[in-house]
C-alpha cells in the first residue's frame, strides 16, 4: 500500500541508473482559549466517587507555552463496560520534582465515553522556561509521572535548543527503536512529530511484523476504528517513553485519516464501500485530537496550523499541508496542471497566515514544520533526460519538465512560489523547513529559481532538513544496500541543490539550534527488528548537516554537538519508565 510514495520510491529505484548518465551528460501567538471540549479542568469541581481504572496508556505533554502545557492521559475503566460509565473524576497534580513534593499547582478534571475516556489539561500559570513533573489519579490508582517543560516567554533572549525530529511510525512494520533512541536522548526540549503517527492500513496491508498486527484488524474508517488505532500506539512502551520525558509538537499526515488524502477525498478512500469522505475525515480528526497533546481552538475545532515561539531564538510555524486546503492531486508528473495559480496545497487563510508570520517575525531563526517535501525532486530537467528515461514531453516548458511526487509540493507549484516570493522580496533570512512523509533523509538548498542557471548565480533563501521514518520503509523495500546509495547519488545529480540523501535507515534528526547556526543531526538506530537492540544506534551513519545564521549554504560533516548534561539532565532529571 502506500501507493504514491512506494511509486516515488520504486521511481528513484528505477531511475538511478538511466538518469545517473543523463545528469553525467548535462509561546504562541495564537489566541490562548483556556477550555474546549475535552479539556476540561477546573479547581473547584465537586469531587466524585472514585470509578475503577487503570492507566494502560501512559501519559504525554505537548504545545507548550511560556505560560502553559497540555498534559493528556487516558483512564480506562477495569470494572464496568466503558458505555455503563457515566463519567471519571480525575485529579492532576504538577510539580517542580520528579518526588512530587514541591507542587506548584492541583487541578480537576472529567472525562467519560464522549471523549473515549482521555483526559487533556491546558495546566497555565506555569513559569516560563521551566520544567515540571506532572502525574494523574482516580481515587488511589496513580499513572505514570511525566516529564514537560514551557517555552521561553516570546522576546526573551534564549540561546540555545535542542529537539528531535521524527515522522512516519506504522506499528505494524516493525519495533519502535526509534522512539527509544529519542527517549534516550538526556536534555531535548521537546519532540517534533511531523506525522504519520498512525497507519490506517488493516492486517497484512502494509507491514505485518510478527505480534504487531494493527488493531481493529480491518482498515479503520468509523471513528471507535480511529479511536482504537491510537490507542493500540499508546501501549506500546517505546512510544509512551517518548512523550513521558519531553513535551511533543505534532502535525497530522495523511495516514491519520487515509493515504494521500485532501480536502475532499483520499486515494484510499472509497465512497462506494466506505462512506462518505467528510464524516470519515471528522471522525479522523476527532480521535486525533481527543487521543495527542494538542491545544484545540474553539473558534476551529479542525484547525492544526499554529505557531510557537522558542523565546528569541525560534519562531516556529507549523503546517497542516494535508486537509485543511489541499486540491486532489494531479494525475501526471508531466502535467502542466501542477503550475496552476488556481491550484492549493493550503488555504488562502493559511497561507496569508503564514506569509504575515514569516515578515513579522523578528525572531533569530524561522522553521516550518510541514509535511511534504517542499523543494523540488526532479527526474529530468532536460528533454534529452526526459527521452532518455522514456517520460512524455511535457505539455508546456517548464524548468521541472518531471517530478517524482505530485502529492508534495512539486504538485502545487504555485502555492511554493508564495513562500519563496515572501522569503525572496522581504530579504527573510534564517529559514529552516522540517518535513517528513518519504521515509528517507535529504538535506536541500531552497531557491527562488531552481534552475541550473539560478543554482548557479543566486543564494538559496531557505534550507529544508527531511528526516527519515520511525518504521516504515524506504527504498531498501526494493532495491539492495547498493543499489539504494546509488539511487542517492543519481538524486543529487539530477537535483543538485539537494545536498545530502540517504534511502534505506531508519532513524531521527536531532535539531541543534543556536543564535550562530542550526544543525542537523542524523541519527539511524541499528534494528527496528530485534528486541534486544532497541535503541542502539547505528553510529557508522550518523551524518551532520547544517546552516549558518545569514547563509541558507548547507554545510556538511563538522563536529556533532554536546548535550546540555548539567542545565537539563542534572537539574531535570529524567523520570523513570513506568508502562501503563
Amino acid at each position: 500500500m502506500d501507493n504514491r510514495r512506494r511509486n516515488v520510491l520504486k521511481g528513484l529505484a528505477a531511475a538511478s541508473f538511466t538518469s545517473t548518465l543523463a545528469a553525467c551528460n548535462g509561546s504562541s501567538n495564537e489566541p490562548r482559549e483556556q477550555q474546549v471540549a475535552g479539556d476540561s479542568a477546573n479547581r473547584g469541581a465537586s469531587p466524585k466517587p472514585p470509578v475503577a481504572v487503570a492507566f494502560h496508556h501512559g501519559v504525554a505533554s505537548g504545545d507548550p507555552l511560556a505560560d502553559r502545557v497540555i498534559l493528556w492521559t487516558r483512564v480506562t475503566p477495569t470494572e464496568e463496560l466503558p458505555r455503563n460509565v457515566g463519567s471519571v473524576a480525575v485529579n492532576l497534580v504538577v510539580a517542580r520534582d520528579p518526588e512530587l513534593r514541591d507542587v506548584v499547582h492541583r487541578y480537576q478534571a472529567e472525562t467519560s465515553a464522549e471523549r473515549d475516556f482521555c483526559v487533556k489539561v491546558d495546566a497555565e500559570g506555569l513559569a516560563p522556561d521551566a520544567w515540571y513533573y506532572y502525574q494523574f489519579r482516580v481515587g488511589s490508582v496513580r499513572s505514570p509521572v511525566g516529564r514537560t517543560r514551557t517555552f521561553p516567554a516570546a522576546g526573551a533572549r534564549a540561546e540555545r535548543s535542542r529537539f528531535a525530529v521524527v515522522s512516519c511510525s506504522n506499528f505494524a512494520y516493525g519495533l519502535f527503536s526509534v522512539y527509544r533512541a529519542v527517549a534516550q536522548q538526556s536534555d531535548l526540549d521537546f519532540v517534533l512529530h511531523l506525522g504519520d503517527y498512525v497507519y490506517e492500513y488493516g492486517a497484512g496491508e502494509y507491514g505485518a511484523f510478527p505480534g504487531r498486527d494493527p488493531e481493529p484488524a480491518h482498515e479503520m474508517v468509523l471513528l471507535d476504528d480511529y479511536r482504537q488505532r491510537h490507542a493500540q500506539y499508546k501501549t506500546d512502551a517505546e512510544l509512551q517513553g517518548v512523550h513521558q520525558q519531553f513535551p511533543m509538537i505534532c502535525i497530522w499526515d495523511d495516514h491519520e485519516s487515509a493515504n494521500d488524502s485532501y480536502k475532499e477525498g483520499a486515494e484510499n478512500h472509497s465512497e462506494a464501500s466506505e462512506g462518505n469522505w467528510a464524516e470519515r475525515k471528522v471522525a479522523a480528526i476527532r480521535a486525533y485530537f481527543e487521543w495527542m497533546p494538542i491545544r484545540q481552538l474553539p473558534a476551529n475545532a479542525q484547525r492544526l496550523w499554529r505557531q510557537f515561539a522558542f523565546g528569541d531564538l525560534i519562531d516556529l510555524f507549523m503546517l497542516d499541508t494535508r486537509l485543511e486546503g489541499r486540491d486532489v492531486q494531479v494525475d501526471s508528473p508531466v502535467s502542466a496542471d501542477r503550475s496552476s495559480p488556481d491550484r492549493r496545497l493550503v488555504s488562502d487563510e493559511q497561507m496569508q497566515w503564514l506569509q504575515d508570520g514569516l515578515t513579522a517575525s523578528s525572531a533569530n531563526w524561522r522553521f516550518i514544520g510541514q509535511q511534504v517535501m517542499f523543494a523540488e525532486l526532479n527526474v529530468a530537467r532536460t528533454v534529452l533526460e526526459a527521452q532518455t528515461l522514456g517520460l512524455p514531453a511535457p505539455d508546456t516548458f517548464n524548468d521541472q519538465l518531471a517530478v517524482l511526487n505530485v502529492d508534495q509540493w512539486d504538485g502545487y507549484v504555485a502555492d511554493r512560489d508564495k513562500i519563496l516570493q515572501t522569503l525572496g522580496d522581504q530579504g527573510i533570512d534564517n529559514t529552516v523547513i522540517l518535513t517528513g512523509d518519504i521515509h528517507t533523509s535529504w538535506a536541500n538548498e531552497v531557491y527562488v529559481d531552481n534552475s541550473l542557471i539560478g543554482n548557479a548565480l543566486t543564494s538559496p533563501v531557505a534550507a529544508e532538513f527531511v528526516a527519515p521514518s520511525v518504521t516504515s520503509p524506504g527504498l531498501e523495500e526494493f532495491l539492495t544496500d547498493s543499489g539504494a546509495d546509488i539511487a542517492a547519488v543519481a538524486a543529487r545529480l539530477a537535483n543538485p541543490h539537494m545536498k545530502y540523501t540517504e534511502l534505506k535507515s531508519r532513524g531521527f534528526v536531532l535539531m541543534d539550534v543556536t543564535r550562530e547556526r542550526a544543525q542537523a543531526e542524523y541519527y539511524y538506530v541499528a534494528s527496528i527488528a530485534e528486541q534486544d537492540r532497541l535503541g542502539e544506534l547505528d553510529t557508522t551513519k550518523t551524518k551532520v548537516v547544517g546552516v549558518d545564521s545569514g547563509s541558507s549554504e548547507i554545510y556538511q560533516d563538522r563536529e556533532l554537538s554536546s548535550p546540555r548534561t548539567v542545565r537539563t539532565a542534572l537539574f531535570h532529571p529524567r523520570v523513570q519508565q513506568q508502562v501503563g
